[in-house]
């Protein structure tokens, strides 16, 4: 095959043979342009920690890439079951790219289960690697299978590579002396050597990572350290795989910076902990374990050398509880959470809007209602983050784009409770919350100065020239009341949830001055300085996609492929939800046709066209899963069209 340069096109739709070269006494080397690989296996195969280090290696080769994983809600589903499927896909390219790709040029399954819950998502001609030592009549049974699908012809359409994982796992390992079942364990780092091997991974920092994980037990270290070379050496010499591929790294795919790989909860951890120090203030956590928010806790708690406190909690009430009070002594304060929290936190969201501390409330959406689907994405909390909590209780909320984008959603989300003293929603969902990409990490220069000042003494004369601390005195500019610490002398003060006088924080029933104090306080969330949303339009199109949170690289992806194929169509993505950019409404009656792509049932148009009374028309999808780029480039241009 000769040279050839992939098109825009080809880059969008799919991946592309750049360059075949076969060098003296070795096999064919084929260069892609992108790749999507899947693994998949029993809950109990390893799949995450094999997707993540591939995903690692493929990092500091210097790639661009996106990652979906995929996981049971059950601790230990039944072994070998469609319900106890795990998967993780990783899309990794030599280009800019948006998403972890519709579906897979690779498949990697570990079992007759792991092969029938994903094969609907693997393309015609794409390569499928069984370890067939798992197709025995049980386990095919036990999933429907009345054949091996091996056999029947089923897999005809697919290059399918057979290939006995779990009895050449054993073999490498004989020499280590360990049971069989102990020995079977490792085969997933055999698979993941042999897909080193095929697209030229490092193998350095997953031979570091075993030795470090396994420090305590050095020869289970070096069982598995010998299962990835077999595997490696095993696509090396074997006549089943007579290609191998390479995906240059994504040289102009990143700006000058020093990058690592990053998941959407570490993002968010280390911007809580980055607007910590900006702020000066020390970071207390309050949270109850609950999928998929954990990770920011297990994260945080490693950090004390930061000043971080993270307190776990009997329950979600008394999280929230815990940062309140922090938040009231001085700590920037953070609460963690998924839907279900939320609902139990609302009564404290509420006081904290009464008392007008700083609080964030990190939200990482999943399905619901109730408990729902706790280990799958759903967008359908914007309502509940909005309007959840009884009275008028204005929260303001933000939501991060991308999993790198976590970071910087936290210093907003942080430059905001501290500015106006307020509580605020953080909308990250499943998706982001597990999914990583390279993320360029800052320098210190480039981080917002966070700091705030503590009421220090009196800040209103009395008509007899009485000095005295008026705590809900407010500055005329961001309606912010003091933050008076606690023991401070001279800046005594009520706190509860009674309604306050105005000024003096006194209790009052007044008429009058709740009314005020209630238009007060949506006042000074309507007015939180926020940027206005931009709008790529390089063509002056008539249809508008307009989205939030993670549908960002979906509908981005869908976009360009519309673009390539000669389609006018624009693109806005609000971070900032409530309140909206003051130039939205402006923005929106541009267009003749407005589509909103959400993972939930039309919340964010339900408020869009309440708010403006434009005719934006929603799509939504609620499976649990993210959007695919060609499942949205089709529905958008039937927009364009209709």
């Amino acid at each position: 095959m000769t040279s050839q340069v992939s098109s825009p096109a080809e880059q969008a739709d799919g991946a592309v043979v750049t360059e075949q070269r076969k060098p003296a006494g070795t096999k064919d080397v084929q260069r892609l342009n992108r790749v999507i690989i899947r693994f998949a296996g029993d809950s109990g195969d390893g799949m995450q920690l094999t997707g993540d280090r591939f995903t690692s290696e493929t990092a500091s080769f210097g790639n661009d890439l996106s990652t979906l994983p995929n996981f049971p809600a059950e601790i230990r589903a039944p072994a070998g079951t469609l319900p106890g499927v795990s998967s993780f896909q990783l899309h990794f390219a030599d280009h800019d790219i948006l998403t972890p790709g519709d579906a897979p040029n690779v498949l990697v399954a570990m079992n007759p289960a792991a092969l029938k819950a994903n094969l609907g998502d693997v393309p015609r001609g794409a390569e499928i690697i069984v370890n067939t030592d798992e197709f025995t009549k049980r386990a095919m049974q036990k999933v429907g299978y009345a054949a091996s699908p091996l056999e029947d012809g089923s897999l005809d359409g697919y290059n399918v590579h057979p290939v006995p994982l779990t009895t050449l796992t054993v073999e490498a390992l004989k020499e280590f002396g360990l049971s069989r079942k102990e020995a079977e364990r490792s085969k997933n780092m055999f698979a993941l050597g042999l897909l080193s091997w095929m697209y030229h991974r490092p193998t350095e920092g997953t031979e570091a990572f075993l030795k470090s994980k396994f420090a305590r037990k050095p020869e289970i270290a070096e069982a598995n350290i010998a299962a990835y070379r077999a595997g490696w050496n095993f696509g090396e010499t074997t006549e089943d795989f007579a290609v191998s591929y390479e995906v240059a790294p994504a040289t102009k795919a990143f700006p000058v910076g020093t990058y690592r790989n990053i998941s959407g909860n570490l993002a968010l951890a280390y911007g809580l902990i980055a607007a910590s120090r900006q702020a000066e203030l020390p970071l207390f956590l309050g949270s109850y374990p609950i999928t998929p928010a954990s990770d920011i806790l297990h994260e945080l708690s490693k950090h004390k050398n930061f000043g971080v406190r993270t307190f776990q909690a009997e329950d979600e009430i008394a999280g929230i509880g815990a940062a309140l009070g922090a938040a009231f002594g001085g700590s920037l304060a953070v609460t963690t959470t998924s839907g279900p929290g939320v609902a139990l936190k609302s009564e404290t969201i509420g006081l904290a809007v009464s008392m007008e501390l700083p609080l964030i409330v990190v939200d990482i959406q999943r399905g619901g209602p109730s408990t729902g689907l706790p280990t799958k994405t759903e967008q359908a909390d914007l309502l509940q983050a909005m309007y959840g909590r009884n009275g008028e209780a204005p929260v303001p909320v933000v939501a991060p784009r991308t999993p790198a984008d976590c970071f910087e959603a936290a210093m907003e989300a942080a430059r905001i409770a501290l500015t106006y003293r307020t509580p605020v929603f953080l909308l990250s969902d499943g998706y982001l919350a597990n999914g990583s990409e390279p993320w360029r990490i800052p320098d210190l220069e480039e981080l917002p100065d966070l700091r705030v000042r503590f009421a220090q003494g009196p800040n209103h004369t009395l008509d007899d020239g009485t000095e005295v601390f008026w705590p809900f005195k407010r500055d005329p500019e961001t309606l912010a009341r003091p933050w008076a610490i606690p023991g401070t002398p001279g800046l005594e003060h009520r706190i509860g949830g009674i309604e306050k006088q105005d000024g003096t924080g006194n209790i009052s029933y007044d008429p009058a001055n709740h009314d005020f104090m209630v238009r007060t306080r949506q006042a000074k969330i309507d007015g939180i300085d926020v940027p206005d949303i931009e709008v790529d339009d390089p063509d002056g199109a008539r249809t508008l996609v307009l989205g939030w949170g993670s549908t960002y690289g979906p509908i981005t992806a869908a976009v360009r492929r519309l673009r390539t194929d000669g389609e006018s169509i624009a693109q806005a993505h609000l971070r900032h939800l409530n309140p909206f950019p003051a130039n939205l409404g402006t923005v929106l009656r541009r267009y003749d046709k407005v589509v909103v792509p959400e993972m939930n049932l039309g919340q964010l148009t339900t408020l869009v066209r309440a708010e403006y009374l434009v005719d934006a028309r929603p799509y939504t999808q609620v499976n649990g899963m993210p959007f695919k780029a060609e499942q949205l480039a089709t529905a958008l241009k039937e927009a364009i069209d209709g």
